[in-house]
C-alpha cells in the first residue's frame, strides 16, 4: 500500500517536472518567434521586390534616362569657361524709316580695350563690386539667396527675376545668350562654378570690366571711359567711376545720352549710396561726388532722327535684351517716315528761334496716325546735339504739364455722365471749399468772366472756371480712371490731384497725349503707338511684323464712339473758340476741317497745340527743358506752339481729302434756346442748332434764361449777400442757373463782385436738389416774356 502511493506520487511528480519544461520550452520558442518577426517580414518584403525587379529595374532606368535627358537639355552646346579670354563676334544692328532709308546702325565691332585691373584705380574696383554684387570675394560664383529667391519668383509667381553675381554677369555677357529662362539660369550658375574653379577673382573682376557693355559700341571699362568722358579709365575721378558702374545693368535706360538723361544721375547717386553702406567711401565723399558737374565728351555719331532711334532701341531692348539689340544683327524697319522728320525737325528749330525774344528755348513734335498708332515724325528737341540745352532730352516722352489740353479728357467724362454740349455753366468768381486744403479759386487765361457759357463754348474757348466745376461734377477719381482707360498712365493715386487736373495739374508725356487724342479720332478707340512695321535678323527670319493691310491693329473701345464724336465736333468748331482765339487763328488749316486744342500752364512753363483729323494727328510743345517759365505776354495759346503746329498739319494734309469725323447713329441734332418762351420757336435768334447724344436732348443743366423777380441791394444792385435782410426790394431781373448757382442774375452790375464759395462736402446733396427743382422747371409751361 504504501510502496503503491510512494510510486503514484514519483510519476505525478515527473509529469509535473515534464509539463514545466515543456510551458518553458514554448515560451522560448515563441520568444525566438518574435525575434524573427522582422526577419521574417523583411524576407517577405525582399521576396515581393525580387518578384518584381523588373519593374524596379525599370523604374531605375526611367529616372535614370530623365535625368540624362534633363542633363543633355541643359548643357547641350553648353561653353567652355576657357574662351572668356577670346571675346565673341557680334553682328550690327540697323534701324530703317519706312521707306527703306537707313537712319542708325549699331556697329558690327565692338570697340574694347582691354586695361589690367591693377592700372584702374580703386574707386573703379569698388563701385562695381558695390553695386553690382556686394558678396564678390566671399562666394563660389553664384549668390545662394539670389538664386533661390529667383527660383522662388519664376516657380511661382510667374516673375523671372535676376540675382547674378559678377561672376554670372561675366558668364551671361561673354558665354550666354539674353534670354530670362529657368535653363539659362541653370547654365549661367553651373558655368559661374566653374569660371570660379579656373579663374581667380581678380581675374574675374578684370574680364568683368572688359566685357561689360557701357552702352552703343563702348565694351569694357577702358572703352567707356574714352566714349563718356574722353579720358583713360586709369583717370577716372570717383563721380565719373560712380556714373559708369551704374551703366552695365541697363546702358540704354541710364545712359546719360539716351532720352532720359537724368536718370543716369539717379543710378549714379544709387551707386555712391552703395559705396557708401559698405564701407568704400564716406557719405561727405558721396555728396561731394554727387554735385560735381560731369565734363562729358561730345558725341559725334552718324545718325538721323536720334531721338526717335534712341526710342526704338529702347523698346527693342525691352523686347529682345541689350546683347542682342548691339551684337544680334537685327534689321528694323520703322514707321518713320524721314523725309517727313526733317521737315518737322527744320520747323521746330526755325520756330524756336523766332521765340528766344519770348524766353522759349526748346520745342517737340509728335505726327501720328491714329488709326494704326504710326509714328512718322518724333522730334525730342530743337537740336539732338546743343548740350546747353539739354538737346539729347526727348520731350516726347518725359513728364509735363498739360495746361488746358486735358480739358477734353474732362468734358468727355460730362458727356458719359449725360452732361451735354448745350449744359450751362456760370462763369462767375468762384471758389471751392474742400476741408484741409486752402480755398481754391480759379481764375480764366484772359483774366475775364464770361458770366453764361455752354459746355460747348467753354470747351472751344478753353475757359478755366467751367472746366473746374465740371471736374467738381465729374469726380477727380472718375476723370484718372477715364484718363488711365485713355492711356494717360502717369497718374496713380486721386488723393494727389484736386480740381486743378483739368488745368493740367497732373504731368503726362506727348506720346500718352497722342494715345489719349487719338481716343477721339477713333471715334472711341484706343490704339497703342505702333512705331515699329517689322523686325528681322540678318538672316531674313522674321522676329515680328505689323501687316497693316491685313491685319491693321484691332484696338480697344474706351468711350462711346458719339461721346469722341461730340468732343471731336466741338474742337473743329472755329466758332466756338472764337472769344478767345479769333476768326482766323493759326488754329485753323484752311479747307480741311481739324478739331483742335492748346494749353499753356499758369506758370508758363509748358506750352500745347494738339490738333487732329481722322486720319493724322500732331502735338506740338514749346518751352524750356530746365522747366524755366516763358515770357508771360509774349507767349499764349496761340503764339508759342500753335504757329508750329499750325505749319506742320498744312504739310501733313496737303493732297490729302478733308475729312469730318463720322457721326454715329445715336447722334441727334436740334436748336436750344436761351429764352424760355422760345422753346417753341426754335428759329428764334436766340437759339442754335446742337448735338446731343440721343437721350439727352432735354437734360435738365441745359440753358434756360428767365425773368422772374428777385431780391435786389438797392445799394449794389445785385442780390443780397447772404444773412443781409434790410434796404433790400424785389426786382424783375433775367436769371439762370447751373448747377453750383440758383437764380443768377445776369443783367445786374457784376464790377467787384466777390466770389461765390462752394462747399464740396455739402455739393453732392445740393446737386440732387437742384436737379430736382430744374427738372420740375423745364417741364412748366413757358412764361410770356420777351427776349
Amino acid at each position: 500500500m504504501k510502496a503503491k502511493k510512494w510510486k503514484q506520487l514519483v510519476l505525478k511528480r515527473i509529469k509535473s517536472i515534464k509539463r514545466t519544461k515543456n510551458t518553458k520550452g514554448k515560451k522560448r520558442v515563441r520568444q525566438k518567434k518574435r525575434k524573427d518577426r522582422p526577419r521574417r517580414i523583411a524576407r517577405t518584403v525582399l521576396a515581393g521586390v525580387l518578384k518584381k525587379s523588373w519593374l524596379m529595374a525599370a523604374g531605375l532606368v526611367l529616372i535614370a534616362g530623365i535625368g540624362l535627358a534633363g542633363l543633355f537639355y541643359l548643357f547641350r552646346d553648353l561653353p567652355s569657361p576657357t574662351t572668356l579670354e577670346s571675346g565673341t563676334f557680334p553682328v550690327s544692328t540697323k534701324i530703317f524709316d519706312r521707306n527703306d532709308t537707313l537712319l542708325y546702325e549699331i556697329y558690327t565691332d565692338q570697340n574694347r580695350t582691354p586695361i589690367e585691373l591693377k592700372e584702374l584705380p580703386d574707386h573703379v574696383k569698388w563701385a562695381t563690386i558695390a553695386t553690382e554684387d556686394k558678396d564678390f570675394y566671399k562666394h563660389g560664383g553664384f549668390a545662394y539667396r539670389g538664386i533661390i529667391r529667383a527660383f522662388y519668383k519664376t516657380l511661382f509667381k510667374k516673375e523671372l527675376q535676376g540675382g547674378s553675381t559678377i561672376t554670372q554677369q561675366l558668364v551671361k555677357t561673354a558665354l550666354l545668350t539674353p534670354e530670362r529662362t529657368l535653363k539659362r539660369k541653370v547654365r549661367e550658375a553651373f558655368l559661374a562654378w566653374l569660371t570660379e574653379i579656373i579663374y581667380s577673382k581678380d581675374q574675374i573682376l578684370e574680364m568683368y570690366l572688359n566685357h561689360a557693355p557701357y552702352g552703343g559700341t563702348a565694351y569694357g571699362i577702358e572703352e567707356a571711359a574714352q566714349t563718356y568722358f574722353g579720358k583713360s579709365a586709369r583717370d577716372l575721378a570717383l563721380e565719373e567711376a560712380a556714373l559708369l558702374a551704374g551703366l552695365p545693368q541697363a546702358p540704354t535706360k541710364f545712359s546719360p545720352f539716351g532720352a532720359n538723361p537724368e536718370a543716369s544721375k539717379d543710378r549714379q547717386k544709387h551707386v555712391l549710396s552703395r559705396m557708401v553702406e559698405d564701407g568704400y567711401i564716406k557719405s561727405q565723399e558721396a555728396d561731394e561726388a554727387f554735385e560735381k558737374k560731369l565734363d562729358f565728351a561730345p558725341q559725334k555719331t552718324d545718325i538721323k532722327a536720334p531721338h526717335f532711334v534712341m526710342y526704338i532701341k529702347e523698346l527693342l531692348v525691352e523686347r529682345y535684351g541689350q546683347r542682342k539689340v548691339e551684337q544680334g544683327g537685327l534689321r528694323v524697319k520703322t514707321t518713320l517716315d524721314l523725309e517727313l522728320q526733317e521737315y518737322t525737325q527744320a520747323t521746330v528749330a526755325a520756330e524756336i528761334k523766332k521765340l528766344e525774344s519770348a524766353n522759349v528755348s526748346n520745342g517737340a513734335a509728335l505726327i501720328t496716325k491714329p488709326p494704326t498708332g504710326e509714328v512718322l515724325a518724333m522730334i525730342g528737341s530743337k537740336d539732338y546735339f546743343d548740350q546747353e540745352i539739354d538737346g539729347n532730352v526727348n520731350v516726347t516722352t518725359r513728364l509735363r504739364q498739360p495746361g488746358s489740353s486735358i480739358k477734353p479728357v474732362n468734358y468727355a467724362l460730362g458727356l458719359l455722365k449725360g452732361y451735354t454740349a448745350a449744359t450751362v455753366f456760370l462763369d462767375m468768381p468762384t471758389c471751392f471749399q474742400v476741408p484741409g486744403q486752402p480755398l481754391y479759386c480759379p481764375k480764366n487765361y484772359d483774366g475775364v468772366f464770361h458770366s453764361l457759357t455752354y459746355m460747348r463754348a467753354a470747351l472751344g474757348n478753353s475757359f478755366n472756371i467751367p472746366a473746374v466745376k465740371m471736374l467738381a461734377l465729374n469726380g477727380v477719381t472718375d476723370m484718372i480712371e477715364l484718363a488711365r482707360k485713355m492711356g494717360i498712365t502717369t497718374w496713380q493715386d486721386p488723393s494727389h490731384y484736386g480740381l486743378s487736373l483739368t488745368l493740367g495739374g497732373g504731368e503726362v508725356q506727348m506720346t500718352q497725349m497722342a494715345v489719349a487724342f487719338g481716343v477721339f479720332a477713333n471715334q472711341g478707340v484706343k490704339i497703342e503707338l505702333n512705331p515699329i512695321l517689322e523686325v528681322k535678323d540678318y538672316t531674313g527670319q522674321v522676329l515680328e511684323k505689323l501687316d497693316l493691310e491685313n491685319a491693321p491693329p484691332a484696338g480697344k473701345r474706351v468711350i462711346p464712339a458719339e461721346v469722341a464724336f461730340i468732343i471731336s465736333h466741338i474742337l473743329l468748331d472755329n466758332g466756338a473758340r472764337t472769344t478767345a482765339f479769333g476768326a482766323s487763328s493759326q488754329l485753323v488749316i484752311p479747307g480741311k476741317t481739324v478739331s483742335v486744342k492748346t494749353g499753356t500752364t499758369d506758370d508758363f512753363r509748358d506750352n500745347w497745340t494738339i490738333g487732329f483729323t481722322p486720319s493724322f494727328l500732331t502735338v506740338v510743345w514749346t518751352g524750356n527743358n530746365d522747366n524755366t517759365p516763358m515770357h508771360p505776354y509774349l507767349v499764349s495759346g496761340i503764339t508759342g506752339a500753335a504757329p508750329i503746329w499750325n505749319k506742320l498739319m498744312t504739310k501733313v494734309l496737303d493732297e490729302q481729302p478733308d475729312e469730318f469725323p463720322k457721326k454715329p447713329q445715336d447722334i441727334v441734332g436740334q436748336n436750344v434756346c436761351l429764352f424760355k418762351q422760345n422753346l417753341d420757336n426754335p428759329e428764334s435768334s436766340s437759339c442754335r442748332f446742337e448735338y446731343f447724344i440721343k437721350g439727352t436732348e432735354k437734360n435738365p443743366l441745359n440753358a434756360i434764361i428767365e425773368k422772374k423777380n428777385i431780391w435786389i441791394d438797392k445799394e449794389t444792385g445785385r442780390p443780397p449777400e447772404e444773412g443781409k435782410a434790410e434796404n433790400l426790394e424785389l426786382q424783375e431781373k433775367i436769371v439762370i442757373s447751373d448747377a453750383f448757382v440758383t437764380d443768377y442774375c445776369l443783367n445786374c452790375p457784376h464790377e467787384d463782385e466777390k466770389p461765390t464759395v462752394i462747399n464740396m462736402e455739402a455739393f453732392a446733396e445740393k446737386l440732387e436738389q437742384f436737379l430736382v427743382t430744374l427738372e420740375q422747371k423745364s417741364t412748366s409751361p413757358p412764361d410770356q416774356t420777351n427776349d
